[in-house]
């Protein structure tokens, strides 16, 4: 058994010799005493594939291809009668792969394993370890930051023991995840519908959504006007200045009669300069990207989704192909909190920038950056591994040497390696020298104030600018004010009261619900992506407009959990639950005694839950409509698709309805169909439109006798040459929203797209329809035509908006 503190084991003579000391030429390497090589196993074939060009002759390299070991899908898989021992089964997909590295390890006089330097990375060692034991007992980890010749190589030159506590860690994870998802569901499948799921981090998310969304819904817009004068000194240019004080107080303007009033007190008296203040402002260069700013910005700048970033991020750390140079890992291991960058890199950027930039970029001494306090050191920050190669050097290899990967792709990998780079750079930097200004202003008992600033410096504004989503960014665009002296009379030269509304809080961004999970403490690095992916996956959020909101079903269940089960809906606990899995990785916690102290209560909210939640299957709430088949009273019922009006004469009437709340709490009904212009393809009847569960779709107006159904067309035909299908809105099995043909089968048609086709010829080629996408800045139109390339902001071209 391997010790439990993780130390550092002496260097076997075959890594003795493989050691190349500064990453230069790779030296040749001897085979051990018995002629047989060394056998490295890492998760992935691109992370393989890449360490195998480093390693040479006398490794063979080989990928488990993620996890091989988990908990049964069948069972609960723990037992809890036995101090939580986990059960873990060779999953079935990795049987094979098993097998073959088993064979391996017969064939190697030592196995070193290389998954990730994290949690999940020493499970699954761990687990091969476990695997291959029999075959071969010189086991051994090793770890790197970063994939690049020197890291592999000295890496593998000093291995290291397996960490029993990380394991530990990542275990205490797995089974608390497991006894939340495999005991919660089950009751949601009683009481609302069968499929349902909880998740112990994922339903704390949805829980944030749903109470922005009832703050939303709560919100009361107040109206609130403000006042700005256009002035003129002694000196050009005129300016603006705005009303700060009534009577030496903040005023409070609820309506246009007060505006007014101040608009008048400013007519009737001399403006007067009070007070000119000038100072400098450096504004800082933010730190080198962690894992959760990294998605924020990639959210923010790029409009890649958590999932997307991530994956494109491992391809960039495991290596990508740059033509002679082979597979090349770009970037350092992108799951961190840290913001430590090592010396050796500190030395390479100085040097960099100040080869291209003016000596007053680079500041005297290097900056350092305060890490968070519940951050894991072990790990760099995010950063390119290789200065030489600078994202255009990047781009031409890739675009010479695609490896496969269509352009996008390729234009992807490319974008998100910018923005590591540009925000490595500017991380070494020196900060952005501003000149603020701020001119205060008396008219009797009028105070006004104008404010402007000037960009001195930019620093490391020349390469990169943070996003500040949702939140009030600093003026920067003001520029200059005149030159102006205290008791100077200034001219009145125009007034603008101006009405404004209060706005409610917004639905959270990807971006900005990745911050408040980050600054709650809940979750970690690694979690992020899958907790976004997945509560949308399960249908308890959906995107619009680009941000995120809960669906019905989500808001329901959230409200269920959240009265069922308190303690683990509770961001503070789970926040603190996160904390003692660090203290188990860190060794001064026992991960037993974590679950036994997590189990007791939840055992109790658990046998509480199974008689006491709301069974939303059973229960129906009357209303005043009346069946308009039967005559009987119609209820509100829960049913698979979310809240519905029933019969309540049901099973005798099966008369169903759908409906709205109005505000004041009535109903209105929804009409059950609507006509249109198409024909049933197999009776020649008029087809109808109804809404279902994905939405409206056409039906032949003779149903029951005729059950021809079609999609709703979107008024474009399909752009396959021949198929003769026209394209519809489409979701897939987890209820996402894409658009295909209408003969979409995986024999007949193909042609899909996730932004909504409109029936307008692109300006530039002519093609018959253009497609849109929606964004937090608007809505962007594009062809798709090959090589055309056209694009334009919907209100700066021709073509509307498809409705």
């Amino acid at each position: 058994m391997p010790a439990k503190r993780k130390t550092r084991a002496k260097a076997t003579p075959e890594a003795e010799k493989s050691r190349a000391g500064s990453g230069g030429a790779q030296k040749k390497r001897t085979a051990s005493p018995k002629g047989r090589g060394i056998l490295v196993i890492v998760e992935s074939p691109a992370k393989a594939s890449t360490i195998k060009k480093y390693l040479g002759q006398g490794f063979e390299v080989k990928a488990s291809i993620g996890h091989v070991k988990d908990l049964p899908k069948a069972s609960i898989g723990i037992d809890l009668k036995h101090d939580f021992r986990p059960a873990y089964v060779v999953i079935d997909a990795k049987k094979r792969i098993i097998a073959e590295i088993k064979a391996a390890a017969k064939r190697a006089a030592q196995v070193l394993l290389a998954p990730d330097p994290d949690r999940e990375g020493e499970a699954i060692a761990w687990h091969i370890a476990d695997e291959i034991r029999p075959c071969n007992g010189s086991i051994h980890r090793v770890l790197f930051n970063e994939i690049t010749r020197k890291a592999v190589l000295e890496a593998i030159a000093h291995p290291v023991e397996l960490d029993r506590n990380k394991y530990d860690s990542q275990q205490a994870r797995r089974v608390l995840d497991r006894l939340v998802g495999y005991q919660i569901s089950p009751i949601l499948w009683a009481k609302v519908r069968r499929g349902l799921s909880a998740g112990r981090v994922q339903s704390v998310a949805v829980r944030l959504l749903a109470e922005r969304e009832e703050e939303i819904k709560a919100f009361r817009s107040e109206e609130y006007w403000t006042v700005e004068f256009d002035v003129e000194g002694e000196r050009p240019p005129a300016f603006v200045a705005r009303v700060t004080r009534l009577d030496g107080e903040k005023p409070t303007l609820v309506h246009e009669g007060q505006a007014q009033e101040i608009v008048e007190l400013a007519r009737q008296s001399p403006l007067q300069v009070a007070a000119v203040e000038r100072k400098e402002r450096r504004k800082n260069p933010p730190p080198p990207f962690v894992t959760s700013r990294l998605q924020q910005e990639a959210s923010s700048k790029l409009r890649f989704s958590p999932k997307r970033t991530m994956a494109l991020a491992q391809r960039l750390y495991e290596g990508v192909e740059l033509g002679a140079e082979g597979p090349t890992g770009l970037i350092t291991y992108m799951r961190t909190d840290s913001t430590r960058v090592s010396e050796d890199a500190v030395a390479a950027v100085r040097d960099l920038i100040g080869s291209r930039f003016s000596p007053a970029h680079l500041p005297a001494e290097p900056n350092v950056y305060k890490t968070k306090k519940s951050a894991q050191d072990a790990h760099e920050a995010i950063r390119p591994t290789l200065l030489d190669h600078d994202p255009e050097r990047v781009r031409i290899l890739l675009t010479d040497n695609g490896g496969g990967r269509d352009a996008r792709e390729i234009d992807d990998l490319v974008k998100l390696y910018t923005l590591i780079w540009n925000r490595f750079l500017a991380c070494q930097m020196a900060p952005a020298v501003f000149e603020q200004t701020a001119i205060d202003i008396t008219a009797c008992r009028v105070g006004l104030r104008a404010s402007g600033q000037v960009m001195r410096f930019p620093g490391f504004l020349d390469v990169y600018a943070e996003s500040q989503e949702d939140t009030v960014a600093e003026d920067e665009s003001i520029g200059s004010l005149p030159e102006v002296r205290e008791g100077e009379r200034l001219r009145l030269l125009g007034a603008r009261p101006e009405q404004h509304f209060t706005q409610p809080p917004p639905r959270y961004s990807e971006a900005t619900l990745i911050r408040d999970l980050e600054e709650k403490g809940i979750g970690r690095p690694s979690t992020y992506a899958a907790i976004l992916s997945t509560v949308q996956d399960r249908g308890y959020v959906e995107k619009r407009e680009g941000r995120l909101a809960p669906t019905e079903l989500g808001v329901v269940v959230n409200g269920l959990l959240v009265k069922s089960f308190p303690d683990i809906l509770n961001a503070d606990f789970t926040a603190q639950m996160e904390e003692r899995l660090d203290l188990v990785e860190e060794g001064t916690a026992d991960w037993k005694r974590l679950l036994r102290d997590f189990y007791e209560p939840f055992e109790r909210d658990l046998v509480r839950a199974k008689v006491e939640m709301r069974d939303l299957k059973r229960e129906e709430e009357p209303t005043e409509e009346i069946c308009d088949k039967c005559g009987k009273p119609m209820v509100i019922k829960w049913g698979r698709n979310g809240y519905f009006l029933a019969c309540s004469g049901y099973p005798g009437c099966r008369n169903t309805k759908e409906y709205t709340r109005n505000p004041d709490g009535s109903l209105t009904i929804l009409p059950a169909t609507r006509p249109s212009d198409q024909i049933c393809p197999a009776c020649n009847s008029p087809m109808v439109v109804r809404r279902g569960r994905f939405g409206e779709f056409l039906a032949c107006s003779r149903y029951p006798e005729c059950k021809t159904t079609s999609p709703m067309p979107l008024g474009v035909d399909c752009p396959r040459q021949g198929c003769g299908g026209y394209l519809t809105e489409k979701r897939s099995k987890r209820g996402k929203v894409f658009y295909g043909c209408s003969n979409y089968t995986k024999s007949k048609c193909d042609f899909v797209s996730w932004d909504r086709p409109v029936p307008k010829p692109c300006p530039k080629c002519g093609a018959p329809f253009v497609v849109q996408k929606v964004t937090r800045s608007g809505v962007r139109l594009r062809c798709i035509a090959e090589g055309c390339g056209w694009t334009a902001a919907s209100e700066d071209s021709d073509l509307e908006q498809a409705s």
